[in-house]
């Protein structure tokens, strides 16, 4: 596969500057997307060494501690932009992120995959960082909309239906668009590194339906622990 050059990829940050100049201008926040960008930056490299720690040490304690931290990262990011920022609201989230993300890393690596054994960290790990990414991203829009509407009186089953389709507009586009005007990353990936787009085409049909229901069972879930608080 071609090796990106630091000097070449350095090239992409030339459009942000343009991305960066505007939201300054418009929001008069001038570091956050400078900051944010520095952390992504460090976060990569910082993970490209440490998986390939990962991929030479199958060690299964090692595997359960990056799932749990995964898992506890993205509730905390998922709660940053509630208003409810109580132990017990990040305790539904977390349970909400955990079961769905659980349920579908299971049901691939051991049903789909089927893979000789279950912690194979090259699939484990990008699999699960998928998963959880993805419940996070849903519940951040569902409890965000769903406590604006809470805010202006809408009763809850009304409240929740606004709030649950609005955290499925990207998934659900994300699947109209596929193939038509995106060939999504994985697939993309697959195809650079030279793999057949046949075989492609099938893993990004399993992470395709994979992101809509976790998205979807996990705002399911926080809801179905939320109402009580609620009513």
């Amino acid at each position: 596969m071609q090796t990106i050059p630091f000097f070449n990829l350095s090239l992409t940050l030339i459009p942000l500057l343009f991305v960066w100049y505007y939201y300054n201008k418009w929001t008069n926040d001038k570091y956050e997307i400078i900051i944010s960008t520095f952390r992504m930056i460090f976060q990569l490299l910082l993970i490209g060494y440490f998986l390939i720690f990962l991929f030479e040490k199958k060690d299964n304690f090692i595997g359960l501690f990056i799932v749990l931290f995964m898992v506890t990262v993205s509730t905390w990011i998922a709660l940053r932009n509630t208003n409810d920022k109580s132990f017990k609201h990040y305790s539904k989230i977390f349970t909400a992120i955990a079961i769905s993300g659980i349920i579908h890393l299971v049901l691939i690596i051991e049903f789909v995959l089927d893979l000789k054994e279950f912690y194979e960290p090259r699939f484990v790990i990008p699999i699960a960082g998928m998963i959880f990414a993805n419940t996070m991203n849903a519940l951040s829009l569902a409890i965000e909309r769903f406590e604006k509407e809470i805010i202006r009186d809408v009763v809850f089953e009304k409240a929740r239906e606004i709030a649950f389709k609005a955290c499925m507009i990207p998934q659900i586009n994300s699947l109209l668009a596929v193939g038509l005007v995106s060939l999504p990353g994985m697939m993309t990936g697959q195809i650079l590194s030279g793999v057949d787009p046949l075989i492609a085409v099938r893993y990004q049909i399993m992470i395709m339906t994979m992101i809509i229901s976790s998205a979807g069972i996990s705002t399911v879930i926080y809801f179905l622990l939320n109402k009580s608080k609620v009513s």
